[in-house]
């Protein structure tokens, strides 16, 4: 019985960490990504955003990216994050324009032990700061970054930090610029840096760009030195969105996934990045590029075709619980869908900048 004991207290232990659980599966075609923070549906009751906690308890949802932050270097020298009607919960802190939301904190330690990984999005629509204006200052804005939102143990002597989150730690960063900033590439490649010299789990870095290729606001990351895990191409509000799939085409003229999957084995620092391919989830969640769950299982039986392909990301995850059946249809369709290519275990080789 003290054997079994050890066992269990082990296993508890090992869920106490946040994010050992991590659901973001580089070998699958069927994951699952939502991001959350935007309340884009801006619906009310139980169509209002709700705290991060209960959309954990969805097991459609293996990944949840926290939208956004909107700063590096903020007020008083701090960064800046904006989750809509999430914020409401929260206090600013003293001298800055950072929000402290033990909440969300909460939420992320509880949603990491059910198994989901929590990404947090650098940039967003409102996003305006450019970049930085060398690379050092990039360097440092990513230090600042990982201070902030990364493991708590290597700043809690360091009175002077400021973490929203407290001790919870985040599984990764996004990154979802609208327009080109400067010195992205030392600043990603910094945080790569930081994530590898951590091993207490794994963490992710992950981009949004646009579909068109390739896109002018992540470039420099992606066609540079930056390995990046996945990226949750936006195939909306463009011509190459999902709306211009053509069923029964091996070939398609528009809707371009086979290019990002070239990039993605030829062109990306790490060739075995995953193409996760971003959906509006409701009519309105974007100017144009929704399809019903009937067609994107067409293009998710076509995108498997395509060993890069990583699943289905979604905006927003307030669109999709406004619009029934989205979500669930979509994982079964993921589910059901035959992969017709091989997978490989995942790795890759750090880049040092």
């Amino acid at each position: 019985m003290s054997f079994l004991k050890n066992i269990l207290a082990l296993s508890m232990g090992m869920a106490s960490l946040g994010g050992v659980y991590a659901k973001l599966d580089l070998s699958s075609s069927s994951n699952v990504v939502v991001y959350w923070g935007q309340n884009s549906f801006a619906g009310t009751g139980d169509l209002a955003q709700q705290r991060l906690g209960y959309y954990c308890d969805d097991s459609n949802i293996d990944v949840i990216v926290l939208a956004f932050l909107t700063r590096v270097n903020g007020q008083g020298g701090a960064p800046e994050v904006d989750f809509a009607n999430a914020g409401d919960r929260c206090t600013t802190i003293e001298g800055t324009n950072l929000l402290k939301c033990p909440e969300i904190g909460e939420d992320i330690t509880k949603c990491q032990q059910k198994g989901k990984t929590i990404i947090l999005s650098i940039g967003g629509a409102t996003y305006s700061e450019g970049g930085f204006q060398s690379e050092s200052a990039a360097k440092d804005g990513a230090d600042l970054i990982w201070k902030t939102f990364g493991p708590a143990h290597i700043v809690r002597r360091q009175n002077q930090v400021r973490r929203p989150f407290g001790d919870a730690v985040v599984d990764g960063f996004d990154f979802d610029f609208e327009a080109h900033v400067e010195n992205m590439a030392p600043f990603a490649n910094r945080l790569r840096e930081l994530s590898d010299a951590e091993t207490s789990k794994q963490y992710f870095l992950t981009a949004a760009p646009q579909c068109p290729y390739p896109d002018a606001a992540d470039k420099d990351i992606l066609n540079g030195p930056v390995s990046v895990d996945a990226v949750f191409v936006q195939f909306y509000n463009n011509f190459c969105g999902v709306q211009s799939f053509v069923e029964g085409q091996n070939t398609q003229s528009s809707f371009n996934l086979e290019t990002w999957d070239n990039w993605a084995k030829n062109d990306s620092q790490n060739k075995k990045a995953k193409v996760i391919v971003g959906v509006p989830a409701n009519t309105a969640a974007a100017g144009s590029g929704y399809i019903p769950v009937t067609k994107l299982q067409s293009v998710i039986e076509y995108s498997k075709t395509f060993s890069s392909f990583g699943g289905v990301m979604m905006w927003d995850v307030t669109q999709a619980y406004g619009n029934d059946g989205f979500l669930e249809g979509t994982r079964q369709a993921l589910r059901s869908s035959k992969s017709r290519v091989s997978t490989w275990p995942y790795r890759y080789d750090p880049i040092r900048w």
